[in-house]
């Protein structure tokens, strides 16, 4: 009799190897291990309800209808340039720039591929047209939209509060600063290529330019302070603070910079409903695979099954996160979630790690695995925006993965640049 754990992963992986979505590969494989196992059918419809019919999830889609909704409004635009002005002709100006950029991108997004394409679209040929090659353009654009799903608001950090339930406000406090982190690794490693290699940002005008661009910004600027400024000060649960995003940026774009108009709200809605659907769908199909594998205990066997090789906590938080870089590569942040941390839960309480801690590090990962071939949602849409193949941007791309590696030891070996935050805030002891 073949374990049905195995039976799970298997079907699964045969799913993905034969090109199969991946909210599809994951929900079949639990559909077939709950039949298979004679679970019970009928549990399916009420556990797929039940996987997105949640307060805190509702946040999701708003915060996809915002970024969408601040793109449109030009703020990415305005934001680029104020801070073009800024580093005037310092080496990799136009990099830094970038990196900067979808810091600020992150805190209004909370999706790394929509952060490549809002901020591709301008910076890559910007890059391009003075003087970098494509390849690193697309690589550097790619590698800082990653942060997107470190620095709040992020759609990852909400979904790992589903799953162990944590506070999704302590999640957004703990990744303020590792996000910070990890956005100076990639700048660090900007500045060392682009001063070796001779990459140059455009001169300032003048600081009466910097002055004038800043105030263009200003609105764009102000949307990370209302957001986490209402969570924080405890006005707004992030769901609220979502809608409060959605209105202020329809108020900018409409008002302020008047940049759009009532014939774009019909294709905002639309782009928002798509890509909001995917990422519910694969959120309810990841809970019935969940729900499949604690069922036949496969978890709990795995978690022991990790135990079993080393009693070393540290060699098993380097074993997790090796995991992890791996899963990465093939799957998406949601499908992880669902996947791993179920087994990770009883190996996080075993060993009395903070669960805020361990999320930081886990989101991290995830978004290493953005920009890490074979299967890169970051990269495949920079390379799309570039023109260019997987292949040419997989080579530059590498010093920023191995960058990033780098701030996640540094996270990992100082768990208070995580906790500083949320313990200032109140939200743990």
């Amino acid at each position: 009799m073949i374990d049905p754990g195995i039976v799970l992963f298997v079907v699964f992986f045969a799913l993905l190897l034969l090109g199969a979505p991946i909210g599809v590969a994951i929900g079949c494989a639990g559909v077939f291990t709950i039949w298979r196992e004679s679970l019970g059918m009928p549990i399916l419809s009420a556990n797929f309800f039940a996987g997105i019919a949640k307060f805190p999830l509702l946040a999701i889609p708003f915060f996809i209808l915002a970024g969408i909704i601040f793109e449109r409004a030009g703020i990415a635009k305005r934001l680029i340039e104020f801070i073009k002005q800024l580093v005037g002709a310092m080496y990799g100006g136009l990099a830094v720039v970038t990196v900067a950029a979808a810091l600020f991108w992150g805190a209004v997004s909370g999706s790394g591929p929509a952060t490549v394409a809002a901020l591709g679209m301008m910076l890559i040929p910007a890059m391009a047209a003075t003087g970098y090659p494509k390849p690193f353009a697309a690589a550097i654009t790619s590698a800082s939209s990653g942060l997107a799903i470190i620095i709040p608001p992020s759609i990852a950090f909400i979904i790992y509060g589903y799953i162990t339930g944590d506070s999704v406000a302590a999640l957004f406090a703990a990744g303020i600063i590792p996000g910070i982190v990890v956005g100076l690794a990639l700048a660090a490693t900007v500045y060392i290529i682009s001063r070796k290699r001779g990459y140059r940002g455009e001169p300032r005008t003048s600081w009466k330019a910097v002055w004038i661009a800043l105030l263009r910004a200003f609105w764009g600027l102000l949307a990370p302070v209302i957001i986490l400024g209402g969570i924080y000060g405890g006005i707004a649960t992030p769901t609220e603070a979502a809608v409060v995003a959605v209105f202020y940026g329809l108020l900018v774009g409409f008002f302020i910079y008047r940049t759009m108009h009532v014939k774009d709200i019909y294709k905002i809605l639309v782009d928002s409903a798509v890509a909001s659907a995917v990422v519910m769908l694969i959120v309810s199909f990841a809970g019935i695979f969940s729900w499949a594998g604690q069922s036949v205990n496969v978890m709990d066997n795995a978690a022991n099954f990790i135990l079993s090789i080393t009693s070393y906590p540290m060699l098993i938080l380097i074993l997790m996160n090796i995991v992890l870089l791996i899963s990465g590569m093939f799957l998406d942040a949601i499908s992880i979630y669902y996947v791993f941390l179920p087994i990770f839960i009883p190996l996080m309480e075993h060993f009395g790690w903070n669960s805020i801690w361990f999320g930081v590090l886990m989101t991290v990962n995830l978004a290493i695995g953005q920009i890490t071939p074979p299967i890169a949602v970051n990269l495949y849409v920079g390379a799309n925006i570039a023109n260019i193949s997987l292949e040419e941007i997989s080579k530059p791309v590498i010093p920023f993965i191995l960058a990033s590696i780098v701030a996640l030891a540094i996270l990992i070996i100082f768990p208070e640049i995580s906790l500083m935050l949320p313990r200032l805030f109140g939200y743990i002891q």
